[in-house]
């Protein structure tokens, strides 16, 4: 663990990333203690400017406070990232480890069945899955789920490719041990590291997914979420900027930072870059 965090941490923008990632999150776990309140409710003067009427980032049209819904929306768009991100991968390391492990007819249907999903632009996609579903949490962490998992199939199709015909698998085949026991125990713990850096850049991905069906109208209308604010806010642009820009902006420098995190594990974790360095 030691040797991970020095390979990562000379990259400075990933600690930066991190830093950032870390009061995000501290952000949400506190939410309601920094705003001990419904971020719906009404709690002043609508259109209140930044600094005004005891609002440090305004008010929206409704008078609700901005910066309650930056804080409460932190942990919508989080949670959904990283839940839909986790079923995301699952999925795609069922079908990726079976297609690469077996290969032949298997690996053409399910391969086949992949390209459909990847052929279907995903954002159109969601909104589509999100429509018949009826706009709620769950159905937004499923359609970004569905949108998400062919690329992580692809890649741990590919890693079980290269690694199903080295020594240690078959050394495991002479000692008796099942298909399903050599892929848990043996093969995935070897695909781990890139597993986790695509994890990473795909939850900054679902959080923009999640902003954008939000924005659309697609959100659940009773939780709180960045999305939500700026496609309220969007009617009013030039007459109150800080309802829709400091959500934006929330989203922006998370999502950046999200990136910076990816690209630090990719560092750590890369065997090519361990070699070299």
């Amino acid at each position: 663990m030691s040797t991970f965090w020095q390979r990562y941490k000379r990259n400075k923008s990933a600690v930066f990333g991190l830093a950032v990632i870390i009061i995000v999150i501290i952000m949400a776990a506190t939410a309601n203690f920094l705003y001990p309140f419904d971020p719906f409710r009404l709690a002043g003067k609508p259109l209140s400017g930044p600094g005004m009427n005891g609002f440090w980032l305004g008010s929206d049209s409704l008078g609700r406070d901005v910066a309650a819904g930056i804080v409460h929306g932190a942990k919508t768009s989080l949670l959904i990232g990283l839940i839909a991100t986790l079923v995301a991968i699952f999925i795609g390391i069922v079908f990726g480890a079976f297609a690469g492990y077996y290969g032949g007819r298997l690996d053409d249907i399910l391969m086949r069945i992949t390209e459909i999903f990847q052929t279907i632009p995903s954002f159109i996609f969601a909104i589509l899955l999100v429509a018949i579903m009826k706009p709620s949490i769950v159905s937004i962490v499923i359609a970004i789920a569905v949108v998400s998992w062919p690329g992580v199939a692809r890649l741990v199709r590919g890693e079980f490719l290269a690694l199903k015909n080295r020594e240690f698998v078959q050394a495991c085949h002479t000692l008796g041990m099942n298909d399903l026991r050599i892929m848990l125990r043996e093969i995935l713990p070897n695909c781990m590291s890139p597993i986790i850096v695509i994890g990473s850049l795909m939850v900054a991905t679902a959080i923009l997914i999640e902003s954008g069906l939000a924005f659309l109208g697609l959100g659940d209308p009773n939780i709180m979420s960045w999305g939500f604010q700026i496609g309220a806010g969007r009617t009013m642009l030039r007459s109150a900027w800080w309802v829709c820009t400091f959500p934006g902006v929330a989203i922006l420098i998370t999502v950046l930072a999200i990136n910076l995190v990816g690209e630090g594990l990719n560092d750590a974790l890369n065997p090519r870059l361990r070699e070299r360095n």
